[in-house]
């Protein structure tokens, strides 16, 4: 049997499931996951290898309209998602009727590529409503195949990925085999840092924040970590800290032990939080966060 291998691009709105289907297929913690919209900012590789595919999944960010330069970027990642994919995912929440952009649909209507439609969920909706939701799909999208199932639950989870495989093209890998993702140590770092910040603070602080690791030190007993939270106002500098610093302290100790389970080994982490007003608007501070390159 030849060789298969190719890329698979997730795309869809926020909030539709699109970290957690992406964690499932690669069947590791690779994207992280809260119950709010925008979580993904940058475009993540997971790499699913067997003897004979090479399957790269590419979590995207949520599709929306963007109002600062950093929105601009993310929508970047997604736009990159139609270039080089060999199969495109569209995953979709039961009830959803489009994109929030309608040329990106435009585009699903009419791209040549393989399009698989999840929709996500349907563990939480009565089958009449499936079957509703599937009619009106098929007319939106004929070319498209589309699959009823549940990330969280693992359901038709193995189908989907099966007929990703059959979909594959024939391709040496693109990747070094063992290669499970094309981020970096310390970018699983920072995304596990903002993923306790998303789910401990409400209103606009989670998307006020980047972090940034200063130092990763990994000795043979224990790794250092020296992280940077970054926010754009002296107020929200003081929501983070806490009082006497006990909200900060919250963070790390999440942080700490979803970092400890990740590496295997003992961490030490020491957070620090400092105002950056304008790096959500200034390209040369997203560049510096691993966006606008």
């Amino acid at each position: 049997m030849a060789h298969k291998a190719g890329f698979v691009n997730i795309i869809g709105n926020p909030n539709v499931g699109k970290s957690t289907l992406m964690n499932a297929l690669v069947g590791e913690r690779l994207s992280i996951i809260t119950s709010k919209a925008q979580t993904t900012r940058h475009r993540i590789l997971g790499i699913v290898n067997d003897d004979d595919h090479q399957i790269v999944l590419s979590d995207t960010p949520g599709i929306m309209q963007p109002v600062y330069k950093l929105q601009e970027n993310m929508m970047d990642f997604v736009h990159s998602a139609f270039q080089d994919a060999d199969i495109l995912v569209y995953m979709i929440e039961t009830g959803e009727k489009k994109l929030k952009d309608e040329q990106f649909f435009e585009r699903l209507q009419t791209t040549e590529l393989p399009v698989l439609l999840l929709m996500n969920k349907i563990d939480v909706v009565e089958q009449d409503f499936i079957e509703e939701q599937f009619a009106y799909w098929k007319e939106q999208l004929p070319k498209a195949e589309i699959f009823p199932i549940s990330a969280l639950n693992n359901f038709n989870i193995d189908v989907v990925m099966n007929r990703i495989k059959e979909l594959l093209p024939e391709s040496p890998p693109y990747y070094e085999k063992d290669t499970l993702t094309d981020k970096s140590e310390r970018f699983f770092v920072s995304e596990t840092i903002r993923e306790k910040i998303l789910k401990y603070y409400n209103k606009e602080i989670p998307y006020s924040v980047e972090i940034e690791v200063e130092e990763f030190n990994d000795e043979e007993k224990i790794l250092r970590i020296r992280a940077i939270i970054f926010v754009i106002r002296d107020s929200q500098k003081g929501i983070i800290i806490g009082h006497q610093g006990k909200a900060l302290k919250k963070i790390g100790t999440l942080a700490r032990r979803d970092l400890e389970a990740f590496f295997g080994k003992k961490i030490f982490l020491d957070l620090y939080v400092k105002v950056n007003k304008d790096w959500r608007d200034n390209d040369q501070q997203l560049k510096r966060f691993g966006y606008n390159n």
